[in-house]
């Protein structure tokens, strides 16, 4: 039997294959230019990564 945890496999697509690196959740995330930043880190930090809001 293989060593799992609790049974389940990886996820290798899909939302629960990519966790936000800031805070860890598997909703909606930005992979865009490497980012992996779920929305709402995003809209947090996008200024320090240089990302301008236009009207």
């Amino acid at each position: 039997m293989a060593s799992q945890k609790h049974g389940k496999k990886e996820r290798k697509y899909g939302k629960g294959s990519r966790p936000c690196r800031r805070c860890g959740s598997y909703g909606p995330i930005i992979r865009r230019y490497g980012l992996y930043l779920c929305r709402q880190c995003f809209r947090e930090v996008a200024e320090k990564l240089g990302f301008r809001k236009y009207e």
